[in-house]
């Protein structure tokens, strides 16, 4: 609970002195704005260009994108650390420093950025998703909102391991890996639709190695009321934790990672 109270008390000073430039914030945010709407419009044109994407209609296709969008921006936002800092971090020695504090590496790490901008993104996601909910026509349950809050919560544990693994690479190469990316960000762009729209190498990419199909898509299928691979319906409750299970693994290997570090002797 103390590192919890930590990590918010963080948030709350980073949040407060990125406020400091309004005028700046403002308009960065409204750049991830565009940003954001532009893919939507992606989505928008697809729709009003074919009526079903095989068995997914205009409104599940902006369902699948609004809540990867939420998932993907919200642990952006506060997971920000990892993806953006370690890699400066470790080439400038300051890693160094996080080393001798009594907080985990991680934690702290964490703790030293977070990007509030994203909060258009995660709007846009999060009207994308009742947009979504209406043309579907899903009637909600108390079991759907919280297989929906299980999905995100496990999606956003999912994406912070792959953040993890580019952190992983910069220790051992000091530089970040671009390649990653195709996880990570090219992740988030190719599962903003069905993963049984895909070609079987990106299938076996997103279930197994990424698993972005598990901890989302099996979920928001079994929501819109067309279950995914035919699997019964306890296994959309269980699929979810494939990003916890994905996590543990990667943080094992972060651990292993840290030993090897070598310290600028700063």
């Amino acid at each position: 609970m103390d590192t919890i109270r930590l990590y918010l008390h963080s948030m709350r000073m980073l949040i407060r002195s990125q406020l400091q430039y309004p005028i700046s914030f403002f308009l960065q945010t409204l750049a991830q704005l565009v940003m954001e709407g532009g893919e939507m419009l992606a989505v928008i044109l697809l729709v009003d260009r074919f009526e079903h994407l095989n068995q997914w209609g205009a409104g599940d296709l902006y369902f699948f994108f609004g809540l990867m969008s939420v998932t993907f921006y919200l642990t952006e936002c506060f997971g920000r650390g990892i993806t953006g800092n370690f890699p400066y971090l470790v080439r400038t020695g300051q890693l160094d420093t996080f080393l001798v504090r009594p907080r985990g590496v991680l934690t702290q790490v964490m703790c030293s950025a977070v990007d509030p901008r994203r909060i258009t993104c995660i709007a846009v996601g999060g009207a994308a998703l009742i947009i979504g909910s209406g043309m579907a026509a899903i009637e909600w349950t108390a079991a759907k909102v919280l297989l929906m809050a299980e999905a995100i919560l496990c999606g956003s544990i999912l994406i912070l391991g792959l953040f993890m693994i580019e952190a992983i690479f910069c220790i051992y190469s000091v530089k970040s890996i671009e390649l990653v990316n195709a996880l990570t960000y090219g992740g988030r762009s190719a599962c903003e639709y069905p993963i049984d729209t895909y070609p079987r190498p990106l299938r076996v990419l997103f279930t197994v190695f990424a698993p972005f199909a598990l901890t989302l898509h099996v979920p928001g299928a079994w929501i819109l009321g067309k279950p995914l691979f035919g699997w019964p319906e306890w296994a959309v409750w269980v699929s979810p934790v494939s990003g916890i299970v994905f996590f543990w693994v990667i943080w094992g290997c972060f651990q292993k990672a840290m030993r090897h570090y070598r310290s600028t002797g700063s």
